[in-house]
């Protein structure tokens, strides 16, 4: 299916950036990661993840027979393996790395392969994919937090006014907390995709994020961007738009 693509990221109200995106439309691939551990180890992980995945999704097209990182699972379809795999392999560089000022770095990263009329999320931590579809904006992932999972426990109320809201539970290059979820959707004609990062979601309602998406994918980038850093957004804020047919 025939994409139009955009991505924005913009430093906001930080020192430094440590957001990165990644928009392959050639390979049918976008992402976006969020690094923590610090001013720098923040910076080089989210750059380390969305160019690892990049390189390994290239380097299978070219040599499908190469060596992964990890089994493949029966219960998966081929892309939902190779996603998991290149993020299996990110989460390997960014341990690899982590000494030093670096020790305590890591990513979210959320990312999308598009083959056909199918879709392939996968993600880890609080980095969202969106979609609107028929004028509805829905998010397709559930974070890796706290706060996520005390509401799917009842026990949380409104993200906004939850003390711990970005404390995330699962990341690439932490042992024991980088497992992804992969999930395959179908892909309708007129969909819309938003890929991001908590800085550009958490200022925004629902309702604000399909207003953008009706917009061109460049144009719906710095629309977003812009409402989020306006509306107060303290962090790093990135889009990637990704519109079908």
């Amino acid at each position: 299916m025939n994409t139009l693509s955009s991505g924005l990221t913009h430093v906001g109200r930080r020192s430094n950036n440590e957001d990165a995106l990644l928009e392959a439309p050639g390979l049918g691939l976008f992402a976006v990661a969020d690094g923590l551990g610090g001013y720098e180890g923040g910076e080089i992980a989210s750059k380390l993840t969305v160019s690892v995945l990049e390189k390994f999704v290239m380097n299978n097209q070219r040599d499908p027979q190469g060596t992964w990182p990890i089994r493949e699972s029966k219960r998966r379809t081929f892309e939902e393996n190779l996603l998991a795999a290149a993020s299996a392999a990110a989460h390997l560089e960014i341990a690899g790395r982590r000494t030093g000022t670096l020790s305590q770095m890591g990513s979210t990263v959320v990312a999308a392969l598009l083959r056909g009329d199918k879709l392939t999320v996968m993600h880890c931590g609080d980095s969202r994919i969106y979609r609107l579809r028929a004028g509805e904006v829905k998010a397709l992932t559930r974070d890796h937090s706290v706060w996520a999972e005390m509401e799917a426990a009842g026990l949380a109320g409104e993200r906004a006014g939850f003390a711990w809201k970005n404390q995330i539970t699962r990341a690439l290059g932490l042992d024991g907390h980088s497992m992804p979820d992969v999930v395959t959707l179908e892909v309708k004609r007129g969909d819309v995709y938003l890929l991001c990062s908590d800085g550009l979601y958490d200022p925004l309602r629902p309702e604000r994020l399909a207003a953008g998406l009706t917009l061109e994918p460049e144009a719906a980038c710095r629309d977003l961007v812009s409402a989020a850093f306006e509306a107060g957004s303290h962090d790093n804020i990135t889009a990637v738009v990704v519109r079908c047919g």
